[in-house]
């Protein structure tokens, strides 16, 4: 049985508060739908926690427009800790998350309006040509805006989908090339440019030369969920010189900022098998069943050549319309074919709307 990759799924997000985040990112972005909202503690990463179980509150939200969902994580059970030190390009880990909009143009409009805030840079262009800018949260995790080509319906907000991808500081551009093609499918390059970029000036540390490859998916994912979660991209970054410091050096899993990129899969088994054969065993693995609140799977965790966390999820149930008691189970379904598109556009119906530009809380007791 082979391996199956659907898409981004999420990229997992630590911050201070889960509420006033996802306020944040539904108002700006329209992460508005909610797949699952819990409290509890994750006995399971003791690798990333110290060796001791840590409780969290987690948010996994979607864009209906299509793309990967954002996973809002805020450590209930100590304080979460930003880095010693001021991250900057080149670092490894996770440094931007890439957000996908249908008019880039539009999309800047539209954070401008916003007073804005959250706006890094001004529309620029990367080394293919492509239009894009750069924008924060309030927390200072940083986004990139680029053009979507892949959408799922027009349920969302007007200008941004989902997750679209990121950008990663890596030390061995060749043997990170290999890992994100033979295990993660990303076997384009769209472009692998040297130098000092006009476009990454706005960012900390980006008057330094670096190394950038731009990849991309040849073959179109497959799985339930895939029409969903679209195309995506990831580019990776590599300082020529310097100091270089992983993102998230002498800090837990669940800290501040960027703390994983999930894939949503289909036999798990398989995908553990790939990853074994490409010197990236499986760190964590939940084996069976595991409960996320109204959502449960399997899910379990590997370490790209500098340590940077990839998830695997395989989806056994989701809600689909959780008011009305309706949820979705996977396992006795074709594992390579899409959901009917009807099916997933009722994840609507769970839709939490901010009226009048207050956020609307969806709290639950821990």
């Amino acid at each position: 049985m082979n391996p199956i990759i659907s898409g981004i799924q999420q990229v997992g997000i630590g911050i201070p508060d889960v509420h006033e985040a996802w306020g944040w990112y539904r108002r700006h972005f329209g992460f508005d739908v909610p797949v699952f909202e819990e409290a509890a503690e994750a006995r399971l990463m003791l690798p990333y926690t110290g060796g001791q179980p840590q409780r969290r509150h987690a948010v996994l939200a979607l864009n209906m427009r299509g793309g990967g969902g954002l996973e809002i994580w805020q450590n209930t059970g100590r304080v979460p800790q930003p880095p010693a030190f001021d991250i900057r390009l080149g670092d490894t880990g996770i440094f931007v998350v890439k957000i996908k909009a249908a008019d880039v143009e539009a999309a800047y409009a539209f954070l401008a309006g916003k007073s804005g805030e959250a706006l890094r840079s001004p529309i620029v262009r990367m080394p293919d040509g492509s239009r894009h800018f750069f924008v924060s949260d309030p927390y200072g995790n940083l986004f990139q805006v680029v053009k979507g080509n892949s959408w799922f319906s027009k349920n969302g907000h007007p200008h941004f989908g989902g997750s679209y991808g990121v950008v990663l500081g890596v030390r061995d551009m060749d043997r990170s090339l290999d890992f994100y093609e033979q295990v993660l499918g990303y076997d384009t390059i769209l472009y692998r440019e040297t130098g000092v970029f006009d476009d990454f000036r706005y960012l900390p540390g980006g008057d330094v030369a670096v190394e950038r490859v731009l990849l991309k998916h040849s073959r179109k994912r497959r799985g339930p969920f895939s029409r969903l979660l679209g195309d995506s991209t990831i580019e990776l970054v590599r300082k020529l010189s310097g100091d270089v410091r992983p993102i998230f050096q002498d800090r837990m899993w669940g800290d501040l900022g960027f703390i994983h990129l999930c894939f949503d899969v289909r036999n798990m088994d398989a995908v553990k098998a790939v990853c074994a054969r490409h010197r990236a065993p499986f760190t964590v693995d939940s084996s069976g069943h595991f409960d996320m609140g109204d959502a449960a799977g399997r899910f379990a965790y590997v370490e790209d050549p500098d340590g940077t966390l990839i998830e695997f999820v395989e989806t056994f149930k989701i809600p689909i319309v959780k008011k009305w008691g309706i949820f979705l189970n996977l396992q006795n379904r074709d594992a390579s074919r899409p959901l009917p598109d009807w099916m997933l556009k009722a994840l609507r119906y769970s839709r939490v709307k901010d009226e009048n530009g207050v956020t609307a809380q969806r709290r639950i007791t821990v």
